[in-house]
């Protein structure tokens, strides 16, 4: 038993890690330019399971980070819209800061494509991602904006309750 555990907390922990590298690899994507090539390989080899500036960064699962980047990249023009409508109508996406914007386009990504994946969990990693990098009040706003897509695509998860 406590070997299925040990498993599990390990997948866990490499999602959570392949999270926070998609975000960051969007965020550097929207802010530098790079192509979605140049980054896979850039996080390939500096990132995902090394360390970094000091910080040692945990082994990431590489194709749920694949996955994540390469399907908001492709979905961006479908999920932007979702988000906007989610967000207050005096705060449109394109005023919210760049990293949350990758923090909300991953959730929403993964929301309604990793159905693998509970949308509770969903939300509440890309809330620990958003602490990561912002405030409690910016990362409360993710949680509010993600719970709204999640029920959206995944009503059936929360009619159970």
């Amino acid at each position: 038993m406590a070997d299925i555990k040990a498993s599990i907390d390990r997948k866990a922990n490499r999602r959570g890690a392949a999270r926070l590298a998609a975000v960051q690899a969007l965020y550097q994507m929207e802010i530098g330019g790079a192509g979605i090539n140049d980054v896979f390989a850039e996080f390939d080899s500096h990132w995902l399971g090394n360390e970094v500036e000091g910080d040692r960064y945990l082994p990431a699962e590489a194709a749920f980070f694949r996955d994540v980047v390469a399907g908001v990249v492709r979905d961006q023009v479908r999920i932007d819209p979702l988000i906007d409508d989610a967000l207050s109508k005096s705060w449109p996406l394109k005023r919210v800061a760049a990293i949350l914007r990758a923090v909300l386009r991953a959730g929403s990504y993964e929301l309604e494509h990793r159905k693998d994946v509970p949308a509770r969990v969903v939300v509440s990693e890309y809330v620990d991602v958003a602490h990561a990098f912002v405030e409690k009040d910016e990362a409360g706003m993710v949680n509010a904006v993600l719970d709204q897509i999640a029920r959206r695509f995944r009503t059936g998860e929360f009619a159970r309750g």
